[in-house]
């Protein structure tokens, strides 16, 4: 049975990834800071395609959250193939108001957390099926232009996110590899915390050469490419998956 961490997973990319990924003959913990309701709809859904879920809730900017996962996936499936880094938030607040607390949110809940759960995890990935860790970027790190909308702390986070990807192919490869996915505009589950709303959006697209907002389907069907057998000589990439937004 391969064996899967998501993280983020109770509503957009990472639900759709868990539902994309759930089926006979794999495991799934799925996890998110405190949706414990959306994330056991998402479950529920994976179980009725034939998958073992099992659910964990926890605050990835906690400094002993990232471990905990890990050591649940162990004891749950007694193994771990596949870490999947989803969790995260967009800040939209300008840098000249930005706090040192709210830009510190963002880096440990994103940059440090991945790099936690990427230290905690590679040891039993080394053990695993086709090994991989995929990260899920934005293209808040790459899009900077008068009238753009800007993410001062989010970009950072993830452009540091996106910097460790690159070394930790380097570091744990051959091993497995270590790549991310950097999704355009997606649309929000209703409901969802969103840094614009959807209105907002929908008139984004005109930006988009494929002339419309991605849906978490989308960003989902790379991931599980990425995920899969098939991808195992790529690694330390960026792949963006927005429609052509950041060309």
């Amino acid at each position: 049975m391969r064996t899967i961490l998501v993280t983020g997973a109770a509503t957009g990319v990472g639900a759709a990834t868990v539902r994309r990924l759930a089926a006979p003959g794999i495991a799934i913990l799925a996890h998110t800071r405190k949706n414990a309701e959306a994330l056991a709809a998402v479950a529920a859904e994976a179980r009725a395609k034939g998958a073992e879920v099992t659910e964990m809730l926890g605050d990835l900017a906690e400094p002993t959250t990232a471990a905990a996962l890990v050591a649940h996936a162990i004891a749950s499936f007694g193994r771990l193939d596949v870490v999947i880094a989803n969790a995260g938030f967009a800040d939209r607040t300008p840098a000249e108001t930005l706090t040192d607390e709210a830009f510190d949110r963002s880096i440990q809940a994103m940059q440090t957390g991945f790099l936690r759960l990427a230290r905690a995890a590679v040891p039993h990935l080394r053990q695993g099926i086709a090994p991989r860790i995929i990260a899920i970027s934005s293209f808040v790190a790459h899009a900077y232009r008068p009238g753009f909308p800007l993410f001062p702390a989010s970009a950072a986070a993830k452009a540091g996110l996106e910097a460790l990807v690159k070394a930790l192919a380097v570091e744990f490869a051959p091993a497995m590899t270590v790549n991310a996915i950097a999704p355009g505009f997606v649309r929000k589950d209703a409901g969802a915390h969103a840094a614009m709303s959807q209105a907002a959006m929908q008139e984004r697209a005109q930006w988009i050469p494929m002339g419309r907002i991605a849906e978490p389907a989308d960003i989902a069907a790379a991931i599980a490419f990425l995920a899969s057998p098939e991808a195992g000589y790529i690694t330390g990439q960026v792949l963006h998956v927005d429609g052509g937004l950041v060309i």
